[in-house]
């Protein structure tokens, strides 16, 4: 039976520059979806699959988003004066545990192979996710549950994927896999943002993984892959033939809050999902049709 998964790690030290100049003085991450921030939904959905260490990859200017996971004593006091107990709750109930988030500086952009390099002595050998708050999936059961559900299944690696279109394979990590029509689909070969023409498959791996800690091995030795970066897809690529490696065609609707388009899909669709707020969204958008 394989390891459980108890550590997540989320590569937050990018400086969101498609979002400037919104992002000049905030982290990306802290750009708000709703009412919260995309970390937070990130979080809380590592906590509810039952995630017990939180190790968020930083660089610098990443202060807001320490503090939103910090005790605001001020703020605390101030709302407990004033009797508003329901907005106490709001920042007070999704804290986590003392000692459960940890950090540590990613000091060079040399890309997300080398972000969750970082985070090697903090994991150790154990499987663990890796969670991107770019990619938001609205969904029952939270994706990166349905992934460890996966990986108690198969063991190894499991990734989650979904089609896009085959003129965008160049933005994406793409498999080789011979059932692509597959709820969970056998990886035999990985490649990182391949020309239309010469992709494999459609399928693309989006902001969510689980992954052995053997891929650590391979992330040690820094080779630079497409752009000049240290791509984790080449480093799990070479764990393929030596351990299970599957994707995962996920329950529910993945918004890529990295582009402006998909950030505001995704604001409009949690909005919906939501019943204090879903009629007055639906009288707005009518609005502008």
């Amino acid at each position: 039976m394989p390891a459980p998964v108890r550590k997540a790690v989320f590569p937050v030290a990018g400086l969101g520059t498609r979002f400037l100049p919104a992002t000049k003085a905030i982290p990306k991450e802290m750009l708000t979806l709703v009412d919260k921030p995309l970390i937070q939904y990130a979080f809380e959905e590592a906590a509810a699959a039952g995630i017990e260490e939180f190790i968020f990859v930083t660089g610098r200017g990443k202060q807001a988003m320490e503090d939103h996971f910090d005790l605001a004593f001020e703020l605390k006091a101030t709302l407990e004066a004033r009797g508003k107990t329901a907005e106490l709750g709001q920042i007070l109930d999704f804290l986590p545990d003392p000692g459960s988030i940890k950090y540590v500086r990613q000091t060079a952009a040399l890309g997300l192979g080398h972000a969750i390099w970082c985070a090697r002595d903090m994991i150790g050998d154990e499987p663990f996710a890796i969670i991107s708050p770019d990619d938001l999936v609205l969904s029952e059961t939270p994706c990166i549950k349905q992934l460890i559900d996966a990986h108690a299944e198969t063991g190894g690696n499991v990734v989650a994927v979904e089609d896009v279109p085959r003129e965008q394979t160049n933005r994406y990590g793409i498999l080789d896999t011979p059932n692509a029509a597959d709820r969970l689909a056998r990886i035999d070969g990985l490649v990182e943002k391949p020309d239309p023409k010469d992709a494999p498959s459609t399928l693309s791996i989006i902001g969510r993984y689980v992954l052995d800690g053997e891929v650590f091995e391979h992330l040690a030795r820094h080779e630079k892959g497409a752009g000049g970066e240290i791509q984790l897809t080449d480093a799990m690529a070479k764990l393929i033939g030596h351990q299970p490696f599957h994707g995962l065609r996920f329950e529910g609707e993945r918004f890529d809050c990295g582009t402006k388009t998909g950030w505001l899909a995704a604001n409009i669709a949690y909005s919906l999902a939501r019943p204090d707020l879903a009629e007055a969204t639906r009288e707005t958008l009518a609005r502008f049709r």
